[in-house]
């Protein structure tokens, strides 16, 4: 180890406060941010050895500029020093188990793994989850994760999966250089969580006294003459590591005080200006020719290394020599090894965890790097090559590297792609189009060898989650003219995949499958993916018939070519079809489906099918038949891999539980699964839906507004259509609600375009009635009723039992507008009995409320009871708003309403109004906004928040939180 003392920290007294604060009250998430030598490694050492020992566990991880494929890296790293801290086996979720394989230091510790997933998606979400349970069990804890700069997507999703849910022990503290990048750290995907204090700490360069005080600490002196001083700070910008290193040149000797300007010249003769190179190279220059050989390898292998890999790379001839390297003896040291244990000691190069040494600090390692020169370091990159090449699993991303820097092209291309397809068996698709994308971008590649890149490229990323930098690049290669033929029309296939699918960006990603088409006449195998891709209505604003068209052109290339696998993937694409659009046959097709096959390619087209069924079914209605879907899908997904239509399928099952009633815990389980789907809208937006009709049902206008864009009403023409649609009647019914019909007309009439063009009318049960409510009310009862007969023949002969309960709902809506109340009462009550059978119980409600306006209209004693009614079944979903507006017109008519009541809790608990109150209180909503979606009076609000800040015991309506 270094015998060279740390350096003061000086001139941080506040960050390390702020540090120690943050990390001392988790859950908590710190992001020290700032330049390279600026000192966010030394702030958040020091505030951890302020920590009590043995307070909570300390946890480090680093990320590395160079790394191998080992997903997640930074934090199993982090991870392996926990054994002392955590409970008996039986006392850990079992989750943890599916962390055996990747901690095996632990594997005795740790329950029995859960059987394995074969698709590396679906192990991805388990190991999250698997690791935010094993933090929770060692807490409190700090995890700290140094370098995020250099963090893979991978290592990235993982912390914003924690960070979004943290455990209650757990404070994530990571340093990163932004270096002018914009947007966050962990991403734009990453969303503060307003019961985790999110703290961001930057660290700014030293000021002129900064810099005294830290060079005086280091040179032991007091005497510092201010143009020293003054001069230090601009040649060194107040970069503190490029000050210590600085300083470290000087003489050992420095003049005293008598002398005040001869330091100063001694800065002067370091060079001008004083950069850190300079600095090095003063360093360098009082090392041995052996210990400046092992800095100069250290500097050429970047990461830190152990001693035989510096030795041999330094030139030592012993370490060389596979043959007689270790045969002396442990006793023995060669000159390499002399030399490092001078480089050592003299503190140019520093000890790591796990026997490894390399410098404290990249710019370090770069300066010296840099002053090689041009021969030495190729010949040194060769060296390294030889050696990392004799290991017993050589690191093939480091091989690759040192293969270029020393010029062997062919050895590149070879180790570069041997990373890439190394990295993507593994799981690691993000660190295998890092290298594919880092070779293509170099402009020394080979012409010969950008084709068969491409093409790996655009492989990976069509089964990856990685797509910005993918679709940027391959957008670059298709304009260029190299590729042949069918390899264009592969790579723009694959191209068109990703936009649609990982970028969500159907718009985009459609015409180029159409393009690809064209450039795929000969080979019908992948052009009948492409046509049964762009066959699936929901997706593009073509109409219902092109689509159709499109089916029958990928069954006619399925018929002239012998491949299970394809004929399996166009039949469930098929399938879909049918029962998406309501068709009387889709059950007739699902059936010839070959669940059974002995090939797992074939089956693993039949769990898709199943997936996608699942999401048709519940889309029209079928919530029982959905189910089987669901059942068949899991199965087969967990016995092919087939993780991602299963993590579709994940999503399209809280659509279908909001449809259904399972409202309890639905709000925490859609946003806990949109976490793990940061990057993929297509998987996400069933899920924004949910969230949006849930803040919509309980009055959070702005929060429901924000998730009905996010399930696609930001970019219509490219979401999902049935998802889109369902969304634009949320935002009918919100604009309604409001009181703002010429928003809600609009909004109906842009919907109801996209779905006459599309022509799938059996997608309109969720919109169809709010939209008739809308155009009625804006006196346009000509519109209305015409969209009510479209609706009608739209859905004739179509089996979907949600859209005809709709169009009685539509009716109802209608009869009532003209008006003809015991029309509308009984079109009302049997579209309320059609969506309790299915089950639909919140659409159900509304149509007993509907029911009920018609009957108070007739002045039949029967609407109180019907409201009565209605309010209950909001009451008992938790829509607060629906059933705050029925008690109000309950209190209208005279009915008195009591709210329900839960079991007592003592004194000082909230009632059922009062925590409706307080969960307003804490979105910030004012008492006016709180009256209005209560349908209160606001001197009631006051009174009620009055109560609440009594019964909490806190002074202020900023100190309440969203009731349990």
């Amino acid at each position: 180890m270094s015998i060279v003392p740390p350096p003061p920290l000086v001139g941080r007294a506040t960050e390390l406060r702020t540090l120690i604060d943050a990390v001392t009250r988790p859950p908590a998430v710190v992001l020290v941010e700032g330049e390279a030598g600026i000192g966010k490694t030394r702030l958040v050492r020091a505030a951890l050895d302020r920590l009590p020992s043995g307070d909570r566990a300390v946890l480090l991880g680093y990320c590395h500029q160079i790394r191998e494929p080992f997903p997640y890296g930074p934090v199993f790293e982090a991870l392996r020093d926990i054994r002392g801290r955590l409970p008996a086996a039986h006392r850990l979720n079992p989750v943890t188990g599916a962390l055996r394989a990747h901690l095996p230091e632990l594997a005795g510790a740790l329950p029995p793994s859960p059987q394995p997933l074969d698709e590396p998606r679906a192990e991805r979400h388990r190991v999250f989850r698997a690791i935010r349970a094993l933090l929770a069990a060692v807490g409190p804890a700090v995890l700290v994760v140094e370098d995020l700069h250099w963090a893979d997507d991978g290592t990235l999703d993982l912390l914003r999966f924690l960070t979004g849910q943290p455990p209650q022990g757990l404070a994530v503290v990571a340093t990163c250089r932004r270096d002018g990048v914009a947007g966050p750290p962990l991403g734009r995907a990453y969303r503060h969580q307003p019961d985790t204090a999110n703290v961001v700490v930057r660290l700014a360069p030293l000021d002129a006294s900064g810099v005294a005080s830290l060079a005086g600490a280091l040179l032991e002196r007091s005497d510092l003459s201010p143009g020293f001083v003054t001069r230090l700070h601009e040649r060194t910008a107040g970069i503190p590591f490029v000050v210590e290193e600085l300083v470290r040149s000087l003489p050992a000797s420095p003049p005293g005080a008598d002398d005040p300007d001869a330091l100063d010249r001694a800065v002067d003769r370091a060079g001008a200006p004083l950069l850190l190179r300079e600095a090095m190279a003063e360093r360098m220059a009082g090392l041995s020719a052996a210990a400046a050989g092992a800095v100069r390898a250290a500097a050429v292998l970047r990461l830190p290394a152990g001693e035989q890999l510096i030795t041999a790379v330094g030139g030592d001839p012993a370490a060389l020599n596979p043959a007689t390297s270790g045969l002396a003896g442990p006793g023995f040291a060669g000159p390499g090894s002399v030399g490092l244990a001078e480089a050592l000691r003299a503190g140019v190069l520093h000890e790591h965890p796990g026997g490894r040494y390399g410098f404290r600090h990249a710019l370090a390692q770069q300066a010296v790097y840099d002053a090689i020169p041009g021969p030495e370091r190729r010949s040194a990159h060769v060296r390294a090559m030889a050696a990392l090449a004799a290991t017993d699993a050589p690191p093939l991303v480091q091989l690759a590297f040192h293969a270029r820097q020393a010029g062997d092209t062919d050895a590149w291309v070879r180790h570069g792609t041997a990373a890439a397809q190394q990295a993507a068996a593994l799981g690691d698709t993000a660190l295998a189009v890092e290298v594919v994308e880092g070779m293509l971008d170099d402009p020394d590649l080979p012409v010969r060898d950008r084709g068969p890149l491409v093409l790996m490229l655009s492989r990976f990323a069509a089964t990856g989650l990685s797509h910005q930098r993918v679709v940027r690049l391959l957008r670059q290669v298709l304009r260029g003219d190299f590729l042949s033929r069918d390899v264009r029309g592969e790579v723009r296939l694959n191209l068109g995949v990703v936009l649609s699918n990982q970028a969500g960006d159907a718009a985009a990603g459609r015409p180029e499958i159409m393009a690809a088409l064209a450039e795929l006449n000969d080979r019908p195998t992948l052009a009948a993916r492409g046509w049964a891709s762009m066959a699936m209505p929901e997706w593009g604003a073509e109409s219902l018939a092109e689509h159709a068209e499109w089916m029958a052109r990928a069954e006619a290339l399925v018929a002239t070519a012998d491949n299970p696998e394809l004929s399996a993937a166009v039949l469930a694409n098929r399938a879909s079809f049918e029962m998406t659009t309501g068709s009387p046959g889709a059950f007739d097709v699902a059936a010839r489906l070959p669940a059974e096959d002995p090939r797992t390619g074939v089956r693993r087209e039949v769990a898709r099918a199943y997936c996608n069924l699942h999401d048709s079914a519940t889309t029209v209605g079928l919530y029982a038949a959905a189910e089987r879907f669901a059942r068949e899908g899991r199965r087969l997904a967990l016995e092919t891999g087939a993780q991602y239509p299963a993590f579709l399928l994940d999503a399209s099952a809280i659509r279908r539980e909001w449809l259904t009633g399972r409202w309890d815990g639905l709000r925490d389980r859609a946003a806990s699964l949109g976490e793990s789907a940061t990057e993929t809208p297509l998987v996400a937006v069933d899920l924004w839906l949910v969230l949006g009709l849930l803040a919509l049902a309980t009055g959070e206008w702005e929060e429901a507004v924000r998730q009905f864009h996010r399930a696609g009403l930001d970019a219509p023409e490219a979401r999902n259509v049935p998802v889109v649609t369902a969304a634009a009647g949320g935002l009918v019914d919100l604009h309604l609600a409001r009181g703002a019909g010429d928003e809600a007309v609009a909004e109906a009439e842009r919907a109801v375009a996209r779905l006459r063009r599309k022509g799938v009318w059996v997608w309109g049960a969720s919109l169809v009635p709010s939209a008739v409510a809308a155009f009625a009310r804006a006196g346009r009862m000509e519109t209305a009723a015409e969209l009510v007969d479209e609706y009608a023949a739209g859905i004739a002969g179509r089996v979907a039992p949600a859209a005809h309960a709709a169009l009685d709902a539509a009716r109802g809506a209608l009869a009532a507008a003209e008006p003809r109340h015991a029309d509308a009462a009984a079109f009302f009550a049997r579209a309320r009995e059609a969506y309790a059978a299915l089950p639909q119980p919140y659409a159900a409600a509304r149509s007993a409320e509907g029911e009920a306006r018609s009957l108070l209209a007739l002045g039949d004693g029967a609407a109180a009871a019907g409201y009565r009614e209605a309010a209950e079944s909001y009451g008992r979903l938790g829509a607060t708003h629906d059933a705050a507006r029925c008690r109000r017109v309950l209190r209208d008519i005279g009915v008195d309403v009591p709210l329900p009541r839960g079991g007592r809790r003592g004194a000082g608990a909230l009632s059922q109004r009062e925590r409706e109150v307080a969960r307003l209180v804490a979105l910030g909503r004012t008492n006016r906004e709180i009256a209005d979606v209560l349908f209160l009076s606001t001197r009631t609000v006051e009174t009620h928040v009055a109560t609440v800040l009594r019964k909490l015991g806190v002074r202020s309506r900023t100190q309440i939180a969203p009731p349990a």
